[in-house]
């Protein structure tokens, strides 16, 4: 069954070019004329109703209607013929263009709501515009073509972009369609190597599960004929078929008695292991005690020195000789700053200090250790940007550097005697050593 599309009845407007294109005087059915209400599809012009029903409608939809309406072979007739019969049947009024109007405008409610907000043409194109930037095409193309305030060059331009539109989508589907057929031979392809696997799968067990069978029925065997037969007349009474369940218990037996032993070792193992572990736990234990302890002892010193450094300010250090030596002291406690400037000039040293870059400028840094010969820095207070840059530059300048255990007095006195030591005669001058301890950053 075929349908012949009504010829246009006039030219086609000059500013719109193909057959597809609507006549600028037939857009709409002059009874309609200047009326404020939307615009029923049997009143719109019936060259618009094939883009109508191909692009506001689903196939889908577009069969349930015409099967509701009873036309005769409406559910076996292909998508194409649906199609046509719908666009003749738009054209007249009666039940069926009524059902696809209704159809339309349920699908489309929230857009036609939309659009029902513009007071004129240029409103409403503006509204079109934007459904197309949302990509609501349907929609809007049927909200546009039934609105009050469509005009005659507003439906032209719709209309003649909703027919590019599907030019460019034809064009999309035959990619998809040959991507689509590629992706069903691969489909095609992995579906019978799986259904292959699958089958190699179950017949290795089946195969595996009649030999575990088999194997039973014969350790069965063995056992009830080693409880019934005597040992003695147990190779009499078997004879020469009896040798393999023989030796098959024989191996069973072997692998039993390795087994045993295997689990007996790893359990004391495991006993010797698990002593092992409370007795590191325990002594872990203790030592921490210790630690927090001496930790505690370490701050009492520390503020018992820190005390006394003030009183005895006019007292020498025989025991450490920095003098003539520039010490840089890199980051650190500020309320500690003064108690160790005090401590280093004391063994004769000169005392420079540098933040690390929280207040001062980091690119002081690098000139202050130039000019010094010794830096020192306690790991726990002190950034890694400086710290980096302290061993940079003091590998490119060959000057020592001491990483302190804190940021304490002590710390400070104890990296002092180190310096002071390496002064002795009896070692290498301080600027040929090298002075590096681990870094605990």
């Amino acid at each position: 069954m075929t349908f012949e599309l009504p010829r246009p009845r006039t030219k086609l407007s000059a500013s719109i070019a193909g057959r597809f294109s609507p006549p600028s005087n037939t857009l709409f059915d002059a009874q309609v004329g200047l009326e404020k209400t939307r615009r029923r599809i049997w009143e719109i012009s019936s060259y618009l109703h094939c883009s109508i029903v191909g692009t506001c409608l689903t196939t889908a939809e577009l069969r349930q209607i015409l099967i509701k309406m009873e036309l005769p072979g409406a559910d076996k007739e292909t998508d194409h013929e649906l199609h046509g019969r719908a666009v003749v049947l738009a054209g007249k009024r009666h039940l069926a263009s009524r059902l696809l109007h209704k159809a339309l405008d349920r699908r489309h409610r929230s857009t036609i709501a939309h659009f029902s907000k513009a007071g004129s043409a240029h409103e409403v194109r503006a509204l079109w515009l934007k459904a197309m930037q949302r990509a609501e095409i349907p929609g809007g193309y049927w909200a546009v073509l039934t609105h009050p305030h469509c005009t005659e060059d507003l439906v032209r331009d719709v209309f003649g972009e909703v027919h590019m539109l599907s030019h460019l989508v034809g064009a999309a589907n035959r990619a998809d369609i040959r991507r689509l057929r590629d992706l069903e031979a691969e489909n095609s392809a992995l579906l019978e190597k799986v259904g292959r696997q699958q089958r190699q799968l179950r017949d290795a067990i089946v195969i595996r599960d009649k030999t575990i069978t088999d194997l039973n029925e014969m350790l069965g065997k063995a056992i009830a004929l080693s409880r019934h037969v005597p040992t003695g007349n147990a190779e009499h009474a078997g004879g020469i078929e009896q040798q393999p369940i023989a030796q098959l218990i024989t191996e069973l037996r072997r692998r039993l008695a390795s087994e045993v032993d295997r689990r007996e070792k790893i359990e004391r193992r495991l006993k010797a292991v698990s002593a092992e572990r409370d007795s590191e736990r325990q002594q872990r234990h203790i030592v921490e005690e210790r630690e927090c302890e001496l930790r505690q002892e370490l701050a009492m010193v520390e503020l018992s020195f820190s005390a006394q450094i003030p009183a005895s300010e006019e007292e020498s250090a025989p025991s450490l000789d920095l003098s003539g030596m520039v010490l840089l002291y890199v980051g650190g406690r500020t309320h500690l700053i003064a108690q160790l400037r005090l401590l280093v000039e004391r063994a004769g040293a000169s005392f420079l200090h540098h933040d690390g870059g929280i207040e001062e400028r980091s690119g002081l840094l690098e000139a202050q250790v130039s000019r010094a010969d010794v830096v020192l820095f306690p790991v726990d207070c002190v950034s890694h940007n400086a710290v980096a840059t302290v061993k940079r530059v003091s590998r490119y300048t060959g000057k020592p550097y001491i990483a302190l255990r804190s940021s304490g007095l002590t710390s400070l006195a104890a990296g002092l005697r180190q310096i002071s030591a390496l002064r002795q005669p009896a070692r290498e001058p301080p600027a040929q050593a090298r002075v590096e301890i681990a870094d605990r950053l």
